[in-house]
């Protein structure tokens, strides 16, 4: 069997190593979102860390989805339980969710800030509907990511 990089780092699983990062920073990613679509006043203190956080969630997520398939290659080969198939599907649904809020709350962040320029061009309408979209998505990737951790947790330690 080959190894990859989602394996094992220093015989641990990464997957145990890197799921932490995404079960901080996909629900950050959405809390921040939410704040940043609802609040205009305070947009310009969360510019950067909404930027920050919505690429640390993107790439926690895809390492913690990549590095659970190793995982169940290597602890099931192919003989997954129930309570794994349902956490593997929620973080099939979790990481296009989480990649398009990332995307959205990106152009959301570039919309304002064009705005707040002098000569900025960034309809309210168009700003108005993807704050609509970004805080839709955002309940959607705290939805899955409470899911998936939850499922992920049970199908180890039990009820």
């Amino acid at each position: 069997m080959t190894t990859t990089m989602f394996d094992q780092i220093f015989g641990l699983p990464v997957h145990a190593l890197v799921v932490h990062a995404a079960v901080i920073f996909a629900p950050l990613l959405a809390a921040l979102s939410i704040a940043y679509a609802v609040l205009p006043r305070v947009r310009h203190r969360l510019d950067w860390a909404l930027v920050a956080t919505a690429l640390a969630a993107l790439v926690s997520v895809f390492a913690a989805k990549e590095s659970g398939e190793q995982l169940e290659h290597r602890m099931f080969q192919g003989q997954v339980s129930e309570a794994i198939e349902v956490h593997s599907g929620l973080a099939e649904t979790l990481l296009p969710v989480t990649a398009l809020l990332t995307v959205v709350s990106l152009a959301l962040v570039w919309l304002t800030r064009a705005r707040r320029a002098p000569e900025g061009t960034g309809p309210r309408t168009v700003v108005l509907v993807v704050s609509g979209v970004a805080v839709i998505l955002a309940v959607a990737v705290a939805y899955y990511a409470v899911r998936t951790g939850h499922t992920g947790a049970t199908a180890v330690w039990g009820d």
